[in-house]
């Protein structure tokens, strides 16, 4: 098994870049929480009324509505 750090990934590569993250399940939260305490400017799709609005902003990531934001999205990454 492999162990990661840090120290072993070259984030400059999305440094500079704005990420999307489409829906805030547990894989989604936890991608958008590591980015964004990694510097990387990340936003949260979520469709209109969404439970998790308040969980994602109570975690100081900047939330959009899915349906906006998916037109901004075309040289994004998605994970979920």
């Amino acid at each position: 098994m492999n162990i990661y750090y840090d120290k072993d990934c070259d984030l400059s590569i999305i440094h500079g870049k704005k990420v999307t993250i489409v829906g805030d399940g547990s894989q989604g939260h936890a991608h958008a929480s590591n980015l964004k305490d990694s510097g990387v400017d990340v936003t949260v799709a979520l469709r209109a009324g969404s439970a998790s609005t308040a969980r994602a902003e109570s975690a100081g990531l900047t939330v959009k509505n899915v349906a906006d934001q998916s037109v901004s999205v075309l040289n994004g990454w998605f994970f979920n």
